[in-house]
């Protein structure tokens, strides 16, 4: 019987080790200030290869809208080239169920920022983002994380 748990928890482990992506998560603890930008350093080394850019809101029961607002400042290090973007992010359906999965009152929620991005030169890239709603404290977002995944062809 040990034998057998043995292998399923190598099994397991190998599995979740294998992936060709790379998630780096902010924790917000449920009160984001307007004026506190997440900040996200990207790690490049093989730009010929487009990369899908992926943000990651968990939220929780607390959070007062059924949408997010971003204020995205992508910029390369490098060559100091910077991109700002407004984005609308919907998190639940018009009855108030959250569209993310998890269980108990925790839901995380994927969202595509830029697709088959492919990124100009090998380097550092940061990408800060704020909200953009109403609430000087926005309170139900406990952590905020961004995933960056090699495009399928």
């Amino acid at each position: 019987m040990h034998r057998v748990l043995g292998i399923l928890s190598l099994i397991i482990l190998i599995g979740c080790g294998t992936s060709n992506e790379d998630v780096i998560m902010n924790p917000i603890n449920n009160k984001w200030g307007k004026k506190a930008e997440q900040k996200f350093k990207l790690e490049i080394s093989d730009p010929q290869n487009p990369k899908n850019i992926i943000f990651v809101v968990r939220n929780n029961n607390e959070y007062p809208y059924s949408n997010i607002r971003f204020i995205v400042n992508f910029k390369n290090l490098k060559s100091k080239i910077a991109q700002v973007d407004t984005l609308n992010y919907i998190l639940a359906k018009p009855n108030g169920e959250w569209l993310g999965t998890g269980f108990g009152e925790t839901k995380e929620t994927l969202f595509q920022y830029k697709t088959n991005y492919k990124f100009p030169e090998k380097g550092t890239y940061e990408v800060g983002v704020m909200q953009a709603m109403r609430n000087d404290n926005l309170p139900g977002i406990e952590d905020l994380g961004i995933k960056v995944e090699t495009a399928k062809p």
